[in-house]
């Protein structure tokens, strides 16, 4: 089930909030029978469609809500203190083993596997050797695994850490993580920022307004821009790389640059306007992306929650920036290097990673200092860095990959026959001028802020109201695909 679909707009949510909202919440008592109610909503929500998956995720809150408890202060005397951290540590260890293998079973190991498989293969291909393959087990990735993953391991962690004290109730550590609304593809919310409200939040008049509204934009920016534009790059698909001239690529480059930020914003806003109509405050996960001048500024206003979570988790207990040159810049290649692998299992995601790893190194070494002074060369270097790392994020056969480069840049050697048909881009240019336009203005920051202001006004009421009957007019026609995070 998807936040951009009928059945969620028109049956879930509605149901769900309905019963939500005839339990009162002005007792402690009754917020935790609310917390029910969500837990329960939400594991049929993830259910919904692969419901086998579910147990993946109640065996992961139960094993985390034990092992937490394992990590609190040891009061008995018959531990010593080195013992008892002992003990943390190795309870640490094994949370960390459980959490991160079972996302590596279900997502990283059929990659490591082939391309094992493969490395022997080509060693012992002239040697007279017994070989030992890896089976390679085909899963289905569990929806939303690397999302929740990291959301439960930031808790685990931080109640390693002791900054909060283990969460004995096992409702609130449930509800904590499997809500639905940022369950899927986030935001990445830590653990203090919805402690207070899983057991005292109230519901007033003005959040479910401002929840609609949040939600409303959300799904415009979802089913309206991202939908829309995201046919002209699916259609390059159809028509074969080899097949596009050198202005459509481009077109698609930039098409699938909208599609993509469009689709995870559209995402968030949809996910932090269903917590607000049930009392909890999610925290942002963009920021104006598209406006920044340099790739840098532009990962702090992507993806915020992720960039959080891999700076307190990785990049910090690595040692950061306040060790030497050598070790800062290892602390880097590994955040990109996970960053890659977080987003897929595939050579392209390696490669997308590596891409930022060079430029957020170039740009902390030197070339960061060139494009503060030149505001021109800023913009220009981010038209091209934008686009051109979404191209290596989106197509993961490496093999159609050099043929769409090879279509961006026509001076790059290439083999294949080309058959580019006449005018191409002057076609799809005219059919999705509009597109373009709309999505490039609803890129700037001053447009979005109106948009906000517009919440308070009687013209916003309409202006709502219209966003969202386009929106389900859209969907009535079938137009309501996935969202593109889902799958990562």
């Amino acid at each position: 089930m998807v936040f951009s679909s009928l059945i969620f707009i028109y049956a879930f949510l509605p149901i769900f909030l309905i019963i939500y909202f005839l339990i009162p919440g002005k007792s402690p008592k009754w917020i935790m029978v609310r917390n029910a109610v969500l837990l329960i909503g939400s594991l049929y929500f993830y259910a919904y469609g692969e419901y086998y998956y579910v147990i993946i995720m109640i065996f992961s809150i139960l094993i985390n809500y034990l092992l937490a408890l394992g990590l609190g202060e040891k009061k008995e005397k018959s531990f010593s203190a080195a013992k008892a951290e002992r003990a943390r540590k190795g309870i640490m260890v094994f949370a960390l083993f459980i959490n991160l293998g079972i996302l590596f079973f279900f997502k990283y190991y059929l990659f490591f596997a082939e391309n094992i498989n493969n490395l022997i293969l080509t060693v012992t291909k002239d040697m007279s050797v017994p070989v030992f393959l890896l089976p390679e087990v085909r899963l289905e990735n569990p929806v939303g695994i690397s999302f929740y993953t990291f959301q439960i391991l930031s808790y685990v962690i931080d109640v390693y850490r002791r900054k909060y004290p283990p969460e004995k109730n096992i409702l609130v550590m449930g509800t904590y993580i499997a809500m639905f609304p940022q369950l899927i593809a986030g935001p990445i919310v830590e653990y203090p920022e919805v402690r207070d409200s899983l057991r005292n939040r109230k519901v007033e008049a003005k959040d479910l307004d401002m929840g609609i509204k949040t939600f409303i934009m959300g799904l415009a920016a979802k089913v309206v821009l991202a939908n829309q534009i995201g046919i002209l790059w699916s259609d390059l698909a159809r028509i074969g790389y080899e097949s596009i001239s050198t202005p459509l690529a481009w077109m698609g480059a930039f098409a699938y640059s909208f599609q993509i930020y469009f689709d995870f914003f559209g995402y968030s806003l949809m996910a932090i306007g269903l917590g607000r109509m049930m009392g909890f405050s999610f925290p942002d996960n963009f920021k104006d992306p598209y406006a920044s001048c340099s790739v840098t500024e532009f990962w702090r206003r992507w993806h915020i929650t992720l960039g959080r979570w891999l700076k307190n988790y990785l990049y910090i207990p690595l040692g950061g920036s306040r060790c030497s040159m050598a070790k800062t810049i290892r602390n880097i290649f590994f955040v990109w290097l996970f960053t890659g692998l977080w987003h897929g299992a595939d050579w392209n995601f390696i490669i997308w990673g590596m891409l930022f790893f060079v430029l957020a190194l170039a740009e902390k070494l030197f070339w960061g200092k060139i494009l503060k002074k030149c505001k021109p060369l800023s913009v220009l270097y981010m038209l091209l860095v934008i686009p051109l790392s979404w191209v290596i994020f989106a197509i993961q056969d490496l093999s159609a990959l050099q043929v769409y480069f090879t279509r961006l840049f026509p001076f790059i050697p290439h083999s294949y026959a080309s058959n580019v048909a006449s005018g191409d881009y002057l076609r799809y240019g005219a059919n999705y001028a509009f597109l373009f336009g709309m999505s490039v203005v609803c890129c700037i920051p001053a447009v979005r802020h109106w948009f906000e202001k517009q919440r308070e006004t009687k013209f916003g009421v309409l202006l709502y109201l219209g966003m969202f009957f386009v929106s389900i007019y859209f969907l009535a026609l079938g137009l309501d695909n996935p969202f593109l995070y889902y799958r990562f």
